[in-house]
């Protein structure tokens, strides 16, 4: 099978091209770089079925070629990360919604199976013990830059079920909950990387708020095969669904996991959002996803535990300092 991959050179579009790879499958990752990284990608340059095309989603002569060439599309390629989004947030709804747009019409046009992933940020400002795929969105005010990330991406949602409905295009969405792993960058504000990096060179582990604000996280290696199950199951078109872990954590208790595992010296610097972000920002004091539509479907359980999987990315960026 030929597959598009947009943002094929990410942390999350690296690790389901080398895993389709490795299914005899055709790869196209479509990546302009401005977030991913050609290293990601690189040890699968030298297979024959691995092909990697530098340019940006919006390009439409050039997307076009692909996707009428290929099966199915994964589409991973959006503006991430909150330091990103603070600092862009044209750019975040641009590339997020324009390039959405686009692939969704030349899908449509030529009638390819589209996969789109979403995230728990179009639940916004809700106060849900575990978030529902039906919960409502609320989501904050437009004059603040924090919420222009998930504003966009529940605008992708609308375009994707418009598209379901009005031209039959068979469609999946789903919504990812804090995947980590080997490979993801700390640039953007990702919280995990960032504290791995700190503890392992013994430097303060920057935590914002109080700390006790929970989060659950899901291995790569899960979220890709629920990707995959999803794609290949014919009773997931049409369907949006949350991928995500089950295990709460305190972003306080996560940072203390990580200076045990890693035996760092490292101590907790508490640092204010407004410090961080500026005076606009908000938080969500929890977002933990009800998974029990996915199970149903696909059967999924995490099979890494959160320290297995904090470990192995401990051993990787040692590995990789830079």
């Amino acid at each position: 099978m030929k597959i598009l991959i947009t943002g094929g050179a990410g942390f999350i579009g690296s690790h389901l091209a080398e895993r389709l790879l490795s299914h005899n499958n055709e790869i196209y990752v479509l990546d302009n770089l401005s977030t991913g990284n050609f290293k990601n990608i690189e040890h699968l340059s030298k297979n024959d079925r691995f092909h990697c095309i530098i340019e940006d989603v919006r390009n439409e002569s050039n997307t076009e070629e692909l996707i009428k060439n290929c099966d199915v599309v994964y589409h991973l390629a959006a503006a991430v990360g909150v330091r990103l989004v603070i600092e862009q947030p044209l750019e975040t709804m641009e590339t997020n919604i324009l390039g959405t747009h686009l692939l969704l019409k030349l899908c449509s046009q030529y009638h390819k199976k589209i996969l789109l992933t979403s995230t728990s940020e179009v639940y916004g400002k809700g106060m849900s013990e575990h978030f529902r795929e039906e919960d409502n969105c609320i989501i904050g005010p437009p004059n603040k830059r924090r919420w222009s990330y998930a504003a966009s991406k529940a605008t992708e949602e609308y375009l994707t079920f418009a598209y379901y409905y009005e031209r039959e295009l068979p469609i999946i969405i789903v919504r990812l909950f804090n995947t980590i792993g080997p490979r993801q960058t700390e640039r953007y504000g990702m919280v995990v990387p960032n504290f791995i990096k700190q503890a392992v060179n013994n430097r303060p582990l920057t935590v914002y708020g109080d700390g006790k604000q929970t989060r659950s996280f899901l291995a790569i290696d899960d979220a890709i095969e629920t990707l995959i199950l999803l794609m290949e199951n014919p009773k997931a078109i049409g369907e949006v669904f949350n991928i995500g872990g089950e295990q709460e954590i305190s972003i306080e208790d996560l940072a203390n996991l990580i200076i045990r595992l890693t035996e760092s010296s490292s101590s907790i610097k508490y640092v204010s959002y407004q410090e961080a972000y500026g005076e606009e920002f908000e938080d969500m004091r929890r977002r933990i996803p009800d998974i029990s539509k996915l199970k149903k479907l696909t059967g999924f359980r995490s099979k890494v535990s959160l320290e297995a999987i904090l470990e192995k990315m401990i051993d990787f960026y040692r590995c990789n300092p830079k």
